[in-house]
């Protein structure tokens, strides 16, 4: 084979594989892309991956009262304080990608529907210094946050990891073991929620067993029997993918 020839088909077989492999490589993309944001069987998605069709913006802690409070109010104050919070909503939070991203400011999104008991399924993604969690029914909240030192919290036991109750005042506040991915990764929450009682498993590690669920905003009742789901936002940016819900 002369070397004109044989410099012609490598040059060909070369191309052929950089094609090839462009190739997969794009179809895994779009696979994966395509996967987001679909819930497994029995699940519903909270979060369609387009945009923030049944959401709402709520943050109960300015409402002297709570949740029970603000359901007192008539539907004309409620609805000076929803259209606010949207404008704060659409300030601070947007989809990229199939994911639900927050800047680290603002109100809380919150489901438009109530909810009573579930299991709620969602990735999420943080940076260092953030703050978030889950509140259940409208209630703080599976905790998540940046557990290492440098996030300057070890003094409230932020060093003993995320997803415990952090808001009772006994068992549930902490985590049963440490199980965060390091920054930049996934994690995966897993919130069983039965009557008053509430069990979270953190990247498939069991972190909290089937403990009580304190009434935040009414410290002598019980937790409400419905409510909604809220991302809060504190902190830092945080990005949410792949919620579900399916209630029980």
């Amino acid at each position: 084979m002369n070397t004109m020839l044989y410099l012609k088909k490598t040059l060909f077989c070369a191309l052929a594989i950089t094609l090839f492999n462009s190739s997969v490589s794009s179809a895994a993309e779009k696979q994966k892309a395509n996967c987001l944001n679909v819930p497994p069987e029995g699940f519903r998605a909270l979060f369609n991956g387009k945009d923030l069709s049944g959401w709402i913006g709520m943050n109960f802690h300015q409402i002297k009262g709570g949740p029970a409070a603000f359901r007192k109010m008539d539907a004309e104050a409620q609805k000076k304080i929803l259209d606010k919070n949207w404008k704060d909503v659409l300030e601070h939070w947007s989809v990229d990608k199939g994911e639900l991203v927050n800047d680290g400011h603002g109100v809380y999104l919150t489901t438009a529907e109530d909810f009573g008991d579930f299991e709620l399924r969602l990735d999420y993604k943080t940076v260092a210094k953030a703050d978030s969690g889950i509140y259940l029914r409208g209630v703080p909240q599976v905790q998540i946050w940046d557990t290492t030192e440098a996030g300057g919290k070890w003094k409230i036991k932020a060093n003993l990891g995320s997803g415990g109750l952090y808001n009772n005042k006994g068992e549930g506040k902490l985590p049963l073991v440490h199980a965060d991915k390091p920054f930049g990764q996934w994690n995966h929450l897993q919130i069983i929620m039965k009557g008053e009682n509430v069990t979270v498993y953190l990247n498939d590690k069991l972190v909290v067993d089937n403990k009580k669920m304190d009434n935040y905003f009414e410290k002598d009742k019980p937790i409400y029997k419905t409510g909604p789901i809220q991302l809060q936002t504190h902190g830092g940016e945080i990005r949410f993918r792949d919620v579900f819900l399916k209630k029980i």
